[in-house]
């Protein structure tokens, strides 16, 4: 794990940067460290990026405690992670196993807070393994299901066209990482989610 230090170095410093104390933890890979826009477009929910580049899921629960210690009472996680996983050869179920892990930590520093894990993407770049993809999506779907705390925004749907192919204007020209367009669709997603859970709250307390 030692080729993730420079970036865990950066995301420890994050909290510094911030005038309020942070709400809702964006915690994964570098689709969160390159959203550029993340403070603006989700400044009502008091954000923190500790998104690292290269990100795998197992490398989320290596690095929690350490990077976690920025923070003392956020309110929800947003997760996206797995991708990398995958892309090194991970097979579905270690990246559930992760998945768990990850959960189990933050249950066990912050209790039983709304975590909302963003479906892995589909990309032009890793096609070929759309299979583990659709597999660990499935799988990690299920283990939300099970707990009223856990979320699960789909983004699949809208990341690809009539004919369940990614789409191109999506993503990069690496084929891989958002471009704005994607970014726009995933805060859409992402904002509708939480608030939606936020809306259900006020209605029953």
């Amino acid at each position: 794990m030692v080729w993730y230090e420079e970036e865990v170095q950066r995301v420890e410093k994050e909290r510094s940067t911030l005038n309020y104390e942070p709400e809702t933890i964006f915690y994964g890979s570098s689709t969160f460290t390159l959203w550029t826009g993340l403070y603006q477009d989700f400044e009502d929910l008091k954000p923190i990026n500790l998104g690292f580049g290269g990100s795998t899921l197992a490398a989320c629960v290596w690095f929690f405690e350490r990077i976690m210690t920025s923070v003392t009472s956020p309110r929800r996680f947003v997760i996206y992670a797995g991708d990398n996983d995958l892309g090194d050869g991970r097979h579905p179920t270690e990246v559930l196993l992760f998945y768990r892990q990850l959960i189990s930590l933050i249950r066990a520093r912050f209790g039983d807070v709304p975590c909302f894990f963003v479906s892995i993407k589909p990309s032009i770049q890793r096609w070929e393994i759309i299979g583990s993809i659709r597999m660990a999506n499935d799988l990690i779907l299920e283990e939300i299901e099970k707990d009223a705390q856990q979320h699960y925004i789909d983004v699949f749907p809208m990341m690809v066209n009539y004919q369940g192919y990614p789409r191109k204007s999506l993503f990069e020209e690496d084929g891989l990482h958002l471009s704005a367009g994607g970014y726009a669709i995933w805060k859409k997603l992402i904002n509708d989610s939480i608030h939606d859970v936020l809306e259900t709250v006020q209605k029953t307390s």
